[in-house]
């Protein structure tokens, strides 16, 4: 029995130095990199697009700062008495901005700043921009040609301001006194030539039957006459001094109470002061037309944009999306005005500098993304129509220059397949098999080698 148990403990004892006792051959093999598998992809038919991303601003294409300069009626300082409008408020044609000093500051639609103070009698292409946009409001100009201010434009202003609860403010401030005069010395000169007219005027003494001194007759009708002539010269005078006057008297648009936009609807971006404030430089500032996206492009990405290429605009906090189309690069590189904002940062390029590119949507934004960052995809290029592709990796080129793909069978057997390459885009490359070969989609091609174990080293 001893004996028998013995044998047993050796046996096993045996079989134990025999797992833990290897021969060199077999040390190594176990200690080798495992077998190196193929990596592979399928060939696929795509629309093949090459794209440039980066990040953007949405914003308006004006940017205005208000800054009042409206006077005080007795100290001389400008105090904001309304402010009818909050920050990201919508603005419409004829809207009231703020009132400083108790006279309004509104918006008109044009391209011109207000550059001078507006007033009748004036021509230039401003009172033609001003005519424009009273007569969008409903207040018509009547005769007045384009771009001179005359009666029908002293009458829409006046019914304009009337409609926003003011009045206008005079182009002339002894204005209505001095018209009052003239229109006085015309009725004066009138009557003088009536009276005239009339015999009723006194002429020299004339001698006996009408003959005149030193024996000339005649000499009443010729006084009459003479009399007659410059009564009329004096009524003309009167009546061109009249209408001058009247030409540059009744009201006027200063420049201090409108800001002219380039299209509505517009927006407040910020409102920097409040009611009771002395206006002391901007108070706030608005924005109209369209909304354009501002990127910076890297110096590699620049000569893969163009004008007039696709570009899809999205909004990643909000979700918003919308098409837009490159309208301009700039030729030379640029640092960002950032002015220290999360929105500057946003679009500003990894080397602190790069070319500005403008993208105008071709379907609206949301107005509310101004001011926002959004992510651009620029379509850089595109092959118009599906092609045979396979991942950028799967082409290898021999000592001849001539590229090509491996693709493997079923069985795992290899074959070799001669390809011309095109557009390339999103990591895949266009090919084109040479005369003789085939290449299908859904063909399997290598695209490198993997070193790990089991059913995922392959695809």
């Amino acid at each position: 029995m001893g004996i028998a148990c013995g044998a047993v403990l050796l046996s096993g004892a045996g079989t134990a130095a025999a797992q833990l006792v290897k021969s060199p051959a077999q040390a190594a093999a176990d200690s080798a990199a495992p077998p190196r598998s193929l990596l592979t992809a399928p060939v696929e038919r795509r629309v093949l697009k090459d794209s440039v991303i980066l990040r953007g601003t949405v914003t308006a294409e004006q940017s205005v700062d208000v800054k009042p300069s409206a006077k005080g009626s007795s100290a001389g300082v400008a105090l904001v008495t309304k402010t009818p409008l909050a920050a990201g408020e919508a603005i419409r044609s004829g809207a009231l901005l703020l009132e400083v000093s108790g006279r309004p500051v509104f918006a008109l639609k044009g391209a011109l700043p207000a550059y001078r103070d507006i007033k009748p009698g004036m021509n230039g292409q401003d009172v033609a921009q001003l005519q424009n946009a009273l007569r969008e409001l409903g207040h018509g100009t009547g005769g007045d040609s384009a771009g001179s201010f005359g009666a029908g434009t002293k009458e829409a202003l006046k019914r304009f301001y009337e409609s926003i609860g003011y009045t206008p403010a005079p182009a002339q401030q002894e204005g209505a006194t001095a018209v009052r005069d003239a229109r006085r010395t015309v009725t004066d000169a009138e009557r003088r030539l009536q009276d005239i007219r009339d015999g009723g005027a006194t002429a020299e003494p004339s001698a006996p039957d009408g003959a005149r001194p030193g024996g000339q007759s005649g000499g009443r009708s010729g006084d009459r006459a003479k009399e007659t002539k410059r009564a009329q010269d004096d009524l003309d005078a009167a009546r061109r001094a009249l209408n001058e006057l009247q030409a540059v008297d009744g009201p006027m648009l200063p420049a201090s109470e409108v800001v002219f936009l380039s299209g509505f609807p517009a927006r407040v971006d910020s409102l920097d002061t409040r009611v009771g404030a002395e206006v002391s430089g901007k108070a706030m500032t608005v924005s109209a037309g369209a909304l354009v996206v501002n990127g910076y492009l890297q110096a590699h990405q620049k000569g893969l944009v163009r004008k007039d290429q696709k570009v899809h605009v999205l909004s990643e906090s909000t979700g918003a999306s919308g098409e837009a189309l490159v309208v301009s690069v700039a030729d030379t590189p640029a640092r960002p005005a950032t002015g220290g904002d999360a929105a500057g940062a946003d679009r500003r390029p990894a080397d602190g500098q790069g070319y500005l590119m403008v993208v105008k949507p071709t379907s609206g934004l949301d107005p509310a993304l101004a001011g926002q960052g959004v992510r651009l995809t620029v379509e850089a290029g595109s092959t118009g129509g599906e092609v045979l592709v396979v991942p950028v990796s799967a082409i290898s080129a021999g000592a001849d220059g001539v590229t090509s793909v491996q693709v493997v069978a079923a069985g795992g057997s290899r074959r070799t397949v001669g390809v011309t390459t095109g557009a390339t885009g999103d990591g895949f490359v266009e090919v084109r098999v040479v005369a003789g070969a085939t290449l299908n989609a859904g063909d399997k091609v290598v695209v490198g080698l993997s070193t790990a174990r089991g059913p995922g080293a392959g695809r």
